[in-house]
C-alpha cells in the first residue's frame, strides 16, 4: 500500500490542523493505521492508531484529549485532527499502515508515507 501524507503547515499554539493520509494500491479497510512524529533530534514516536474499521483508537498520552484519529474507507483516507497545538507538538508526521491493530511496538512497519511537516509557533 502506498502512502501520502499531507496537511501540515504552520499554526499558533492553541490552534488546530488537521492532517490526512491517502491510500492507493490496497485494500485500504484490511489495514490498522498509525501515525507517528519525530521531531528534530528525537525518535520517532507513536501518536495514534485506529482499527481498520475505525472502531477502535489508542493515542499516546501526550495528545489524548487533544488529537483525534478518523478514517474514511470509502475515501482510503486517514485523518489526524489536531487541537490545542503546544510548541512540543512541532514534528514531521508520518502515517503507517499494518494488517494488525496491535500494540505499535510489536509492529515492524512495512509502509509509510513520506512525512508532512508540523510547525507550532508559541
Amino acid at each position: 500500500v502506498q502512502l501520502q501524507a499531507y496537511g501540515g503547515g504552520l499554526v499558533q499554539a492553541g490552534g488546530s490542523l488537521r492532517l490526512s493520509c491517502a491510500a492507493s494500491g490496497r485494500t485500504f479497510s484490511n489495514y490498522a493505521m498509525y501515525w507517528f512524529r519525530q521531531a528534530p533530534g528525537k525518535e520517532r514516536e507513536f501518536v495514534a492508531a485506529i482499527s481498520w474499521s475505525g472502531g477502535n483508537t489508542y493515542y499516546t498520552d501526550s495528545v489524548k484529549g487533544r488529537f483525534i484519529i478518523s478514517r474514511d474507507n470509502a475515501k482510503n483516507t486517514v485523518y489526524l485532527q489536531m487541537n490545542s497545538l503546544k510548541p512540543e507538538d512541532t514534528a514531521v508526521y508520518y502515517c503507517a499502515a499494518d494488517r494488525r491493530f496491535v500494540d505499535y511496538d510489536l509492529i515492524s512497519f512495512d509502509y509509510w508515507g513520506q512525512g508532512t511537516q508540523v510547525t507550532v509557533s508559541s
